[in-house]
């Protein structure tokens, strides 16, 4: 739990820029896994849903700073 509470508060030092950025990343990272799972069964497939999560924490920053300013 800390290690997502971590997350998050790193999330608020980012720049709109940064955060799109990241997210372009992610997506990328989970297109690429979704494939290899899709092959081949991965070992930890938890993992997708791990980053499909971070990946939407991404994203409500990245709205919160645009709707703040």
């Amino acid at each position: 739990m800390s290690k997502r509470i971590d997350f998050v508060k790193s999330l608020k030092d980012l720049s709109e820029a940064d955060l799109k950025a990241r997210i372009q990343e992610d997506e990328l990272r989970l297109k690429k896994l979704e494939f290899a799972h899709a092959i081949s069964p991965l070992e930890n497939p938890m993992s997708i849903r791990g980053l499909r999560k971070d990946l939407a924490r991404l994203k409500t920053e990245l709205k919160q700073k645009q709707q703040a300013v």
